[in-house]
């Protein structure tokens, strides 16, 4: 029974942890023209929500999603470039609109983050190993090995 439970608990992280295939982009967003279009969710699966700030606005289906969605489709038909775009919506929200952003000094413990808590939690297993390692017994004393003989030999009859 406790092993069917640990299986169960296995299956859920791992729905939990598959993306979501399902985009959140409604029919009337969608572009006539299917290279803009595909240049639109090229782009916007690149920024981040701002409210979910886990999903790109791809996935969101956020009313603030919905409008960074028709902001760039509109950016794009006005003849924006894709970095223009980008640039657009950085000066606006900032390097967080980014869900990949640059490698900068003010971004670099955004970068450093996973690999410092890597590193202590690392640490923290060594410490707690070392706190519960066994203590190492002293030897017997001749006393305590006749005691024990005696203890442990059937007696004789």
């Amino acid at each position: 029974m406790r092993r069917l439970r640990l299986w169960l608990l296995y299956a859920l992280l791992a729905l939990l942890l598959v993306p979501s295939l399902a985009h959140a982009v409604q029919p009337d967003e969608i572009l006539p023209n299917a290279a803009l279009e595909a240049r639109a969710r090229d782009l916007s699966s690149e920024l981040r929500c701002l409210v979910c700030q886990n999903q790109s606005i791809d996935d969101s289906a956020a009313t603030l999603a919905r409008d960074l969605r028709l902001l760039v489709r509109e950016r794009l038909v006005a003849g924006d470039s894709d970095q223009q775009v980008r640039d657009y919506l950085v000066a606006r929200y900032g390097d967080f609109v980014l869900l990949k952003p640059p490698l900068r000094p003010e971004t670099a413990l955004l970068w450093g983050m996973p690999f410092l808590l890597l590193l202590l939690g690392a640490g923290g297993l060594l410490m707690a190993r070392r706190r519960h390692a066994p203590l190492a017994e002293p030897p017997l004393s001749d006393a305590e090995r006749a005691a024990l003989s005696r203890l442990v030999e059937p007696p004789s009859v």
